[in-house]
């Protein structure tokens, strides 16, 4: 009787044993199965680069449209990662931040959309009645990242521009047009190269587009920690005037380099400065640019 009672516990065992390993090998196939997927979307994705990834109104819009005075801002978001970018992505701080700004249209760089959660660009423009485009730039292992525009009135057209003139930086841009009693506006929003020469070539791209013409708007990260050939045209070509004194924004805890700018051409940049509260200095690496425009007539 004991012997049975022995036998039958270390069969028990053992098919315990054989289950468990089951369910482990199981569990490997499912982890793999998802990977595999994951891989084959991201080399999907990253082969249609760059893409018009989202474009959304919400479901109660602010009232209005264009005007000839508005606000318009440029933020660097730095994947919604804070100030060291080591923390885990909180868009709840910038997106604090955007409010507390409260402009009519807000370019952002360094946008994450993260894969298989909600979208926290398209919560957070619902909440703040902003209506939203994003393009796609490159694809991070934690999901796509690229540029975006809010805008608080709606938009007639957006369109993307490739800006990746080099094999080791994936750009681009992506610009919006608007329509209003202000007249008409096309706004871009950008995060140009770290080189010189290919940001000089991303400049010409953009200022040669056909679709912007009359009153432009270029707004964005432009990377341009010192006078180089693409902002000296950018200050001719959208300014007519140079040298211009653009307000410090990187990094935010001590800023100390005018990376984010905002360029206008038909329209008058009255006043630009950076956005420099205790929200913006913690949520991420860059401060908020932030300028008021008046359209020509």
């Amino acid at each position: 009787m004991a012997a049975r009672r022995i036998r039958s516990n270390i069969a028990e065992l053992n098919r315990a044993r054989r289950e468990r390993r089951d369910a482990r090998r199981e569990a490997r196939g499912v982890e793999r199965a998802r990977r595999e997927q994951h891989t084959a979307r991201r080399e999907a994705l990253e082969a249609a680069l760059p893409y018009l990834s989202a474009v959304r109104a919400p479901s109660l819009p602010i009232p209005g449209s264009l005007s000839r005075d508005l606000t318009v801002a440029t933020y660097n978001v730095h994947r919604w990662q804070g100030l060291n970018g080591v923390r885990a992505p909180d868009p709840a701080r910038a997106g604090f931040v955007i409010h507390e700004i409260g402009a009519d249209v807000t370019a952002l760089q360094e946008v994450l959309r993260p894969f298989g959660e909600p979208d926290p660009l398209e919560r957070l423009a619902e909440a703040l009645r902003l209506h939203l485009v994003f393009v796609t730039t490159r694809v991070h292992r934690l999901g796509e990242v690229g540029n975006a525009i809010l805008s608080r009135w709606p938009i007639t057209s957006v369109f993307t521009l490739d800006l990746s003139f080099s094999r080791v930086e994936r750009r681009s841009a992506v610009a919006v047009q608007f329509s209003g009693v202000g007249g008409t506006l096309a706004v871009v929003a950008t995060h140009l190269a770290l080189v010189d020469r290919t940001r000089r070539q991303q400049v010409e791209s953009i200022l040669s587009h056909p679709q912007l013409q009359g009153s432009v708007l270029l707004a964005g990260d432009l990377n341009a920690w010192r006078r180089c050939e693409a902002t000296r045209t950018l200050e001719r070509e959208l300014i007519g005037q140079e040298p211009t004194t653009w307000p410090r924004s990187f990094p935010s805890a001590r800023p100390v380099l005018a990376l984010d700018r905002i360029y206008a051409r038909g329209a008058e940049l009255l006043d630009v400065a950076a956005h420099d509260s205790a929200a913006a200095r913690r949520a991420s690496d860059h401060l908020p640019v932030v300028a008021r425009i008046r359209l020509a007539p």
